[in-house]
């Protein structure tokens, strides 16, 4: 009998440590393993143009316009891919492309040779990438030369080239036209340029190209008005100093929906006291298909330009202050004064709406012309929030 009960207990001490072991190892199953490691997080990405190392950005296109030596214009398009580069570029006189290969190291020091049609290496580009802190563009400077080997090839010149706000989705690209004429009769020179877009499909971009060039175009035809002499007037003497007209351009905004363009125009008559010089601008909205006015890009009812005229009288006073220059109250009223014609001369940037003042208009001439930019938090309340700079 106590044999039994021996066994008895023998068995239930069995069945108790069973069960202990079962319900430890249903407790141990119903925790969670240790978390694995965290993989590390993504390195931060440069901007495409700083020179510091760290994960290579994604490629990047970018325009330039600028000149080898001082007579040479050129344009030029790259695509920087890390340590690579390649794009193509072209003397505005000739419009052919030379194709463009080369490399860029982190101090932003970059080489890029030249190659003609048959693959044969012409020239080399040697110089420095560099960002402009007040703007964020690019410039490159440096020197050309013949490849080593070829006759002439310790011979260098000088170029640079700087970045146009060029940011087209599409195929799109924009190419410098040149009107030049010298009259050794008339004693007269001009030399103008204008931007032409190419490429894409938009069916807009060809009333741009007729407007851009259609502001040209009048300056040139009038200038050549002025140059014919009246009615019995001798023209001018060969060798004396003569006449000109030069007209440039500066892309502020090139992108799919907008394009903005401010032209330079210079000239000087034979016998004049000084050159004369204004400006004339083109903003045109490439999605609908319109130049755009100054009040399209404001609520209806708003004062913008009681807003503009505002910002812009304290911004010139704090330049001038800066620059220890004398302020003249009156012109400076008169000039800015919220008019229409005041401000005929504008520009939109990603930064701000720009306003040229031509010289005379605010200054005196010798001050030459004078510009301020709007910054679009000054005007937040009044920009139309659908219209052409609301996604500013």
């Amino acid at each position: 009998m106590r044999s039994r009960s021996i066994a008895l207990l023998l068995l239930i001490a069995a069945v108790a440590a069973v069960i202990s072991a079962g319900a430890a190892g249903c407790r141990k199953s119903s925790t969670p393993p240790p978390a694995a490691s965290a993989p590390p997080p993504p390195p931060v990405e440069q901007p495409l143009n700083h020179a510091a190392g760290g994960a290579t950005p994604p490629p990047q296109t970018k325009h330039f316009k600028g000149s080898i030596g001082s007579t040479l214009d050129l344009q030029m398009k790259l695509v920087r891919n890390g340590e690579q580069l390649t794009g193509s570029y072209f003397y505005q006189k000739v419009g052919t492309r030379i194709t463009l290969k080369g490399t860029i190291d982190k101090d932003g020091n970059f080489t890029l040779d030249e190659f003609d049609p048959s693959g044969k290496q012409t020239g080399i580009f040697k110089g420095l990438w560099q960002i402009k802190a007040e703007d964020g563009l690019i410039t490159l400077a440096g020197n050309w030369s013949k490849p080593p080997g070829e006759k002439g090839d310790d011979k260098k010149t000088a170029f640079s080239v700087h970045e146009e706000p060029i940011n087209f989705s599409a195929d799109v690209d924009v190419v410098a036209k040149s009107v030049k004429e010298n009259n050794k009769k008339l004693n007269y020179e001009i030399d103008a340029q204008y931007p032409q877009l190419t490429g894409g499909n938009n069916p807009h971009l060809e009333k741009f190209n007729q407007l851009a060039r259609m502001v040209v175009m009048k300056s040139v035809a009038g200038f050549k008005k002025d140059m014919q002499p009246e009615e019995g007037e001798e023209p001018p003497p060969e060798g004396s100093m003569g006449s000109d007209l030069g007209i440039g351009y500066t892309i502020l905004l090139a992108q799919d929906d907008l394009v903005s363009v401010q032209f330079d125009i210079g000239s000087y008559y034979q016998g004049a006291a000084h050159p004369n010089s204004h400006t004339e601008t083109l903003n045109y909205d490439l999605k609908n298909g319109k130049q755009l006015k100054l009040a399209d890009l404001f609520k209806p009812g708003s004062k913008y330009l009681q807003t503009l005229a505002t910002y812009c009288i304290a911004d010139l006073k704090k330049q001038w202050k800066e620059k220890n220059a004398e302020v003249l109250e009156d012109q400076l009223k008169e000039g800015t004064a919220p008019t229409a014609k005041n401000y005929e001369s504008w520009t939109i940037t990603k930064r701000g709406l720009g306003i040229n003042f031509d010289s005379y208009q605010v200054a005196p001439y010798a001050a030459g012309p004078q510009s301020v930019t709007v910054p679009y938090s000054s005007l937040k309340e009044i920009i139309k929030p659908d219209g052409p700079v609301g996604l500013f």
